[in-house]
């Protein structure tokens, strides 16, 4: 396993530190979750973990975490700005304890700047991002693939990428750093080429299909607002899949 060795503490959360725990874990990374004494099981990303329940408001615990942090290569956690800190779980402390550990905080908005210590929701952090006006048909409102996109894809995905690279870097610098993940920013990164190409002719409008009876299909295809060509096939909704080959 490509991570083998590797070993994780991930601080108990929702939806995108479960997705980036479980991700380092199937690769082989050690996983320990910290879990709150009591509280209800929200995370169903457990697959390869192991926990530990720990009392994060008593001194003990605080321990606790510093001794499991003395020999992890990365730490993952969800909490806003400053919760760590008060905690005395902050970067400026483990690092003293471990300076090679990498640090990974994921937030909706990041540690700095005006919405920080703002609560948010995938939805939310779709759409500053400017992901959200371009889901749906132009003419209803945005319908958001559930929350897949800021959660999933530019929390949890973005948070491994961003912590194999800090590890890539360890290897020259010897060193740990803090990963600061935004869920806004990694969704607005995941969506470079959506921005990038709105304004080349023929990508995203006025397409004509063709299908393989070469009947033409009189719509109009926008993957911005996807109007995609569907079909109704025994209940279900099918898309159409082109075989057009130029010569």
């Amino acid at each position: 396993m490509a991570l083998k060795g590797l070993k994780v503490i991930e601080m108990a959360g929702l939806a995108p530190t479960p997705l980036a725990g479980m991700i380092l874990a199937d690769f082989g990374a050690s996983v320990v979750r910290v879990d709150r004494p009591h509280a209800p099981l929200m995370d169903h990303l457990t697959r390869h973990k192991r926990s530990v329940s720990v009392n994060l408001h008593h001194p003990e615990g605080t321990r606790i975490v510093h001794k499991l942090c003395n020999s992890a290569d990365v730490l993952i956690e969800p909490y806003r700005p400053g919760v760590m800190e008060k905690l005395g779980l902050g970067p400026d402390e483990l690092l003293k304890i471990n300076p090679r550990l990498i640090y990974c905080r994921l937030t909706g908005f990041g540690q700095s700047g005006p919405l920080s210590q703002k609560a948010g929701h995938d939805i939310n952090y779709v759409a500053i991002s400017g992901v959200l006006s371009m889901l749906g048909r132009s003419s209803d409102r945005p319908f958001p693939p559930i929350n897949l996109l800021a959660d999933f894809a530019g929390g949890g995905v973005m948070c491994v990428l961003g912590i194999l690279a800090a590890l890539l870097e360890r290897t020259v610098s010897q060193r740990g750093q803090v990963v600061d993940l935004a869920m806004v920013e990694g969704t607005a990164y995941l969506s470079s080429f959506l921005h990038a190409s709105k304004r080349i002719m023929g990508i995203w409008t006025g397409i004509v299909v063709v299908s393989e009876t070469n009947s033409l299909l009189e719509q109009t295809v926008s993957c911005l607002s996807t109007r995609l060509p569907w079909l109704q096939c025994s209940g279900r909704w099918c898309t159409l899949l082109s075989s057009l080959h130029h010569k």
